[in-house]
């Protein structure tokens, strides 16, 4: 390997680069594609080949999916900093992933759903948090590069999940539904296979070996505990099970809480850990509102294979003459303004340099943008109404304007995360950078219940109002967060 600050052979960066943002193209190819066609998968009627959950369960049931596969991140932050090394957590997760998806193209209905949800929960939450936290490694901590690595990384991710809708909504209609998943199966074996040749060649050292491995003493306990939690998961659903609570609702609301309630467990257990300097503990601190925002933006940004998604297929006009869009085709829509701002962000931020916003600011403004495309929702709903199909041009409008807030945060928020963490929880740090996304849909699993022809007008314009709100008050807090970030910009 190169010394870190003269590696520029990719694009000016390090060649490692290159190889994880491959992987993790093939990883979001497999997942988006899969995401693409899920929602309509299990609200569609038995006899259009989806499993005929009522619209409400399939929303917070996509939800609450989504979330897990953020909060799952925590073990992969574990096992990574305490027992593998964050490239063999990586490619394990990988393999559990592409089982996933083998499983859900197998025509075994809802069993074979909730079956791939768990290999694909845990397989992401293993793969992403160490992909991100092993860009972050590549560059030097005063590199001002950075910040324009995780904007061509999150470019070159977006380049899967621009293709993945496109080719497997085109085969669920063209064949069925289990093709469509078939192809996300086949895109991460492909990642797999670059990521085993790559992963050797251009990862640093420290990305082999746990950075904070357990002590022989450790692991006992260790296990106990994984006992205990699995042992009061099975009792809690077993009283549910004998009151007759046991029902989709239910298990959705209990993740919800526990969604709500890891974040806050890991503030507490790094603001209180002898392991953490007095300078790590005040970075910590400042975190603290950056992942509130976070959460409000996930919110929003997360509704597009949701919200979006149903409104997508009821609501917008889909046939213009002999050409029919499908609906999943408009999850293209996230990673499209991706890939055309990433390149103006990037080189602003390269430009700009030491003159550029601070992570907060740039939080800021981000929330702006989010609310502001929850509102543009509204205006085709008072012009037409909300029983009339709607020009695509609005769902266009508004996920072009959400798309500026998530350059403002997404790989800003990736980049200033790996700078604030504590050492000793450099992997878990990068998990709540994920865990921002669980809880954000964790609530949107419960919120998105809420939303039916009658009341979206209003949805729209109380959760877009209500982040503008609070964009408002992160400019106002800007300075006492950049105190606390303790010379971190």
């Amino acid at each position: 390997m190169k010394e870190k600050s003269k590696d520029r052979a990719f694009m000016g960066h390090p060649r490692g680069l290159l190889t994880l943002s491959m992987t993790e193209f093939w990883e979001r190819f497999s997942y988006y594609g899969m995401r693409a066609i899920l929602i309509y998968y299990m609200y569609y009627s038995v006899a259009k080949g989806g499993l005929g959950f009522d619209q409400g369960t399939a929303l917070s049931v996509m939800s609450i999916y989504g979330s897990l596969v953020y909060l799952s991140s925590t073990i992969g932050g574990f096992i990574s900093d305490r027992l593998l090394g964050a490239r063999r957590t990586v490619f394990w997760g990988g393999v559990l992933i592409m089982f996933g998806h083998i499983v859900l193209s197998l025509p075994f209905g809802a069993g074979a759903l909730f079956a791939s949800i768990v290999l694909i929960v845990i397989g992401t939450g293993l793969l992403k948090p160490n992909v991100s936290e092993m860009v972050g490694n590549l560059y030097g901590e005063k590199d001002l590069r950075r910040d324009s690595g995780f904007s061509i990384f999150v470019m070159g991710i977006n380049l899967g999940s621009l293709i993945a809708p496109l080719i497997v909504n085109w085969a669920q209609v063209k064949f069925n539904f289990h093709v469509g998943f078939s192809l996300a199966a086949f895109g991460m074996a492909i990642g797999l296979i670059v990521y085993a040749i790559d992963s050797r060649k251009y990862i640093g050292e420290q990305d082999n070996q746990a950075p904070d491995p357990l002590k022989p003493g450790e692991l006992k306990p260790l296990l106990i505990k994984v006992a205990g939690g699995l042992a009061a998961a099975i009792i809690v659903l077993g009283i549910m099970a004998a009151t007759g609570n046991l029902t989709i609702a239910n298990v959705i609301m209990l993740l919800t809480i526990i969604a709500i309630a890891v974040p806050i467990t890991y503030f507490v257990m790094m603001l209180t850990s002898k392991k953490v300097t007095k300078v790590e503990r005040s970075r910590v601190w400042a975190y603290v509102p950056l992942f509130i925002a976070a959460v409000i933006f996930w919110a929003i940004e997360e509704s597009g294979s949701s919200v979006l998604a149903v409104f997508a297929a009821n609501q917008t006009q889909l046939t213009f003459g002999s050409f029919k869009i499908l609906p999943g085709w408009f999850q293209m829509l996230n990673p499209l303004f991706i890939l055309l701002y990433g390149p103006v962000f990037a080189t602003l931020w390269v430009k700009l340099g030491k003159k550029q916003p601070s992570s907060p600011k740039k939080f800021a403004y981000g929330l702006l943008f989010t609310g502001v495309s929850y509102l543009v929702m509204m205006l085709p709903l008072m012009l037409a109404g909300t029983d009339a199909r709607v020009s695509p041009l609005w769902l266009v409008l508004s996920w072009a304007i959400v798309e500026i807030g998530e350059m403002l945060i997404s790989p800003v928020g990736l980049s200033v995360t790996t700078r604030l963490a504590p050492k000793a929880f450099a992997s878990q740090m990068m998990s709540m950078w994920f865990l921002a996304d669980a809880a954000a849909q964790a609530v949107n699993a419960q919120i998105v219940r809420l939303y039916t022809p009658s009341t979206e007008l209003a949805y729209f314009g109380i959760f877009g109002g209500l982040t503008i709100l609070f964009g408002l008050v992160m400019f106002l807090i800007v300075p006492r967060i950049e105190k606390l970030m303790q010379g971190v910009n």
